[in-house]
């Protein structure tokens, strides 16, 4: 793997597990020392950041971790609204209806998952990860897939927000339930139907707890340099 991918990759993950958090400055001499690569890695990692949304210029500060803010979620949902609500019709067209048969088997139980502490949630959201591989797999359309990929890496920083709440997570996993047993049954419209109740329903849950995180960080520093540790 060349350095700017290893550089890139991890990164990437610093941000998306908020370790890097929203307001960080990052600085391609430290960046490069800390990661044990040269400059030029580095620089092209922060480009392909930019590109991402996860890093953007600040005058004055050059680099910083992008925010997030309720704004950025209802633009973010109407994203995913247009996207996964047609790719949830496509499915139901064009799945194997065997894989979505598992997948609801699985949904099935998800919901005692998030009484498991972090291993009940590393399996549940393993379990979301894999709705959306098959999901993408049984659309047939390489473009629409690649743009859910995108729109997903933003999920990522969002979704940690609600870890600590099983009740929206068992909601959430009997809506997801609903969307995989459409897709099984070959019902386009079933599928599209539940697939925009459950991201309306998330839109709204995941704008109350940005609001909230927003307000508990109101007073944390304009920006941070990442000092984080190798």
């Amino acid at each position: 793997m060349r350095a700017s991918d290893r550089a890139y990759q991890r990164l990437r993950e610093e941000i998306l597990d908020g370790l890097l958090a929203p307001r960080t400055v990052l600085a391609e001499v430290e960046q490069a020392a800390r990661l044990g690569v040269s400059r030029t890695p580095v620089r092209e990692a922060f480009g392909r950041l930019v590109a991402d949304g996860l890093l953007a210029a600040q005058s004055g500060r050059g680099l910083v971790v992008t925010e997030l803010s309720a704004g950025g979620v209802h633009e973010l949902y109407e994203l995913r609204t247009a996207l996964e609500d047609q790719a949830a019709r496509l499915a139901a067209q064009r799945r194997d209806p065997r894989v979505f048969e598992d997948l609801a088997r699985r949904f099935a139980a998800a919901g005692d998952l998030v009484h498991l502490g972090e291993e009940g949630l590393h399996r549940y959201y393993e379990l979301t990860d894999d709705l959306d591989a098959a999901i993408d797999e049984a659309v047939r359309n390489s473009y629409l897939a690649d743009a859910l990929r995108a729109a997903r890496t933003h999920l990522v920083r969002i979704r940690r927000l609600a870890r600590h709440d099983p009740g929206r997570l068992r909601e959430a996993a009997a809506e997801h339930l609903l969307i995989v047993e459409a897709i099984a049954a070959g019902d386009a419209g079933l599928a599209a139907h539940a697939t925009h109740v459950h991201l309306h329903k998330s839109k709204t849950h995941f704008v109350r707890l940005v609001e909230r995180h927003l307000d508990e960080t109101s007073n944390a520093p304009s920006a941070t340099v990442a000092t984080t540790g190798a």
